[in-house]
């Protein structure tokens, strides 16, 4: 774990050394202040385990892990806003503290800084970085459509749920993590088992973040059990649950917070927490069998597969 605080460290102190800065200040002061809010930084993180593992210089990769997360965080803003979201880690959502209108423009502005800073970049690579980000920015668009057309079809199957997520939420590690093997100049099967590896890792978060919103310990999750329940999300805890109706029962007779006792009640009936479990570990298992190919590629896993079992197997 050594390894990964030192990368944390270099790109944290990359980011207070590369705030935004602009005039007129409001459209920029928005911009620094959802890039302070934190969180795990997993995205450059990625970027710069991918250049270390591969041979390469992480400092090299420190851009690009920057446009990992800067694109992140503009997807965020905008996502708040699209959710009509209060909070961010704690604290107010980019649209609730300056409004929605200098939410969606410094959101754009943090999206045309991610191109531009790549643009003038004196990477060899840049081009292929480009054309994968660009690649990356549509499907997560496509994801996030996915995610709001399925708060309203009345029916969400278990294909559509794991697509849905992998656009969402994996393909950006993947994005991550093969950009920093581009910055190292790897081959394709190199940097292909590399994305293979951050999907896998990236889909077995998603689920455990689903078992955690319900069945996790709030003391340690820092948030209150069910709250994707309260707000209706068709999770693939309720996907499965709901096959014969037994959760839409529940929740056409409770609304809110009160629907969220019964509902874990079932689902716990239903054995769906370990099912769930189950689940994630099949796609934690095929990120390590990724590893091992990249393993008899040469490319040095020891850090990835340490990132991978202190993401998935978290109780928060």
């Amino acid at each position: 774990m050594e390894n990964l605080k030192h990368l944390s460290a270099l790109y944290a102190d990359y980011l207070a050394k590369n705030t935004f800065t602009g005039n007129p200040e409001t459209l920029y002061t928005p911009m620094n202040y959802i890039m302070e809010l934190g969180g795990k930084r997993v995205r450059p993180l990625l970027a710069l385990l991918g250049t270390e593992a591969c041979g390469g210089n992480a400092e090299d990769a420190l851009l690009w892990a920057h446009s990992v997360e800067v694109f992140h965080n503009f997807t965020l803003v905008h996502d708040d806003i699209m959710d009509n979201a209060p909070t961010r880690r704690g604290k107010p959502t980019v649209h609730e503290k300056w409004g929605i209108a200098e939410g969606i423009l410094s959101g754009d502005n943090m999206l045309i800084a991610v191109y531009e800073a790549l643009l003038l970049s004196d990477y060899p690579q840049k081009m292929e970085l480009l054309q994968l980000l660009s690649k990356t920015a549509r499907e997560v668009c496509e994801g996030q459509q996915l995610d709001m057309d399925s708060a309203t079809r009345q029916t969400v199957t278990e294909a559509e749920y794991m697509e849905m997520i992998r656009l969402k939420t994996a393909v950006l590690l993947g994005c991550s993590l093969q950009g920093g093997g581009i910055c190292a100049g790897v081959n394709s099967d190199v940097q292909q088992r590399l994305y293979d590896f951050a999907i896998n890792m990236g889909l077995c978060f998603q689920l455990n973040d689903d078992r955690l919103d319900a069945f996790g310990d709030p003391q340690l999750t820092g948030k209150v059990a069910g709250g994707d329940i309260a707000e209706g999300k068709k999770t693939w805890l309720y996907i499965m649950a709901n096959k014969q109706g037994e959760t839409d029962m529940i929740w056409n007779q409770f609304a809110g917070n009160a629907r969220i006792a019964p509902t874990l009640s079932l689902w716990r009936n239903m054995g769906l927490e370990t099912a769930l479990k189950n689940k994630a570990d099949d796609y934690l298992e095929k990120s390590m069998e990724d590893l091992e190919a990249l393993d008899a590629m040469g490319v040095k896993t020891t850090a990835l597969r340490e990132l991978s079992l202190w993401l998935n197997q978290r109780a928060h």
